[in-house]
């Protein structure tokens, strides 16, 4: 275990723990919140996809509900500007309010372009695909994508993109940094969500990556998910010690093997202090 990360449990396995849905802050019994919780939740399924977009139909399995209710919703979703439809392929895809909103957290802004400077400079210095993803919930949302290698990164992760925590290091450094009570609940959702998408064909190399993670104390896949791609992850703190995101160091495995771990840790430990002071400052 890793110093300066705090008091961290292992993992459970993925097989032990039931696939029950879990959805926090929704209240079943009451309609009203129901419908606001299936909203909200159509939402993030489409803002996971801002450059592709998403079919009627596959918006509907995603979100387990039928099309003419998913429809209905996105009808009213597109008349708040939070939601618009693409012309040439009738793609749903997120609306231009969901900016004028961000707009309203003016030191959250102010973070990020911080972040951008901190993060190109270390990409530049070792060479690496350099991700900050900021915690939502029982998932991880892509913030910021810096690649300067010249190469295509080998992560499909760009800013918007959200995803199941256990999919990916950066996840699973935040996921290492939660309570065992969140935990638990974070990897019920994501094992149901996996299941539901993937069925069991991914879930072995995911308890390795998980395992592996909680054997070293921070975020480690050493190609895992991706063959031939190495990436190492820590978390990052907000100004009241709660979990924020991860910053996640990407690359080739000849270029980061497994044997470079405790040199990686030492390169981000830096980088996340840097970035956690500035997260101080956040009125």
């Amino acid at each position: 275990m890793k110093a300066g990360l705090g008091s961290l449990m292992s993992l459970p396995s993925l097989s032990s723990l039931s696939s029950e849905p879990v959805l926090p802050g929704s209240d079943r019994s009451v309609s009203g919140t129901r419908t606001l919780s299936r909203g909200i939740q159509l939402l993030r399924v489409v803002a996971s996809r801002p450059d592709i977009g998403w079919r009627l139909s596959d918006l509907a399995h995603a979100c387990d509900l039928d099309k003419a209710t998913v429809h209905r919703m996105l009808m009213c979703l597109i008349k708040e500007g939070l939601v618009e439809q693409r012309a040439s392929d009738k793609h749903y895809l997120p609306g231009s309010m969901l900016f004028e909103l961000g707009m309203a957290l003016p030191a959250r802004h102010q973070f990020q372009r911080y972040a951008e400077k901190v993060l190109e400079e270390f990409a530049r210095q070792h060479a690496g695909t350099v991700l900050l993803l900021l915690r939502s919930d029982t998932d991880f949302v892509c913030s910021l994508h810096i690649n300067l290698t010249g190469q295509t990164s080998s992560t499909m992760l760009y800013p918007g993109a959200r995803r199941p925590m256990i999919t990916s290091a950066g996840g699973a450094a935040i996921l290492l940094a939660l309570s065992p009570d969140e935990q638990q609940r974070v990897l019920r959702d994501n094992l149901m969500r996996e299941q539901a998408r993937h069925g069991h064909v991914r879930l072995e190399s995911i308890q390795k990556m998980l395992d592996m993670s909680a054997a070293h104390g921070f975020g480690v896949n050493l190609g895992f998910l991706v063959p031939g791609s190495h990436a190492f992850a820590m978390p990052v703190r907000d100004q009241h010690g709660e979990v924020y995101g991860s910053v996640c160091l990407i690359g080739a495995s000849n270029d980061y093997p497994g044997e470079a771990t405790d040199r990686i840790h030492a390169l981000l430990s830096p980088i996340v202090q840097m970035l956690q002071e500035r997260l101080k400052q956040l009125v």
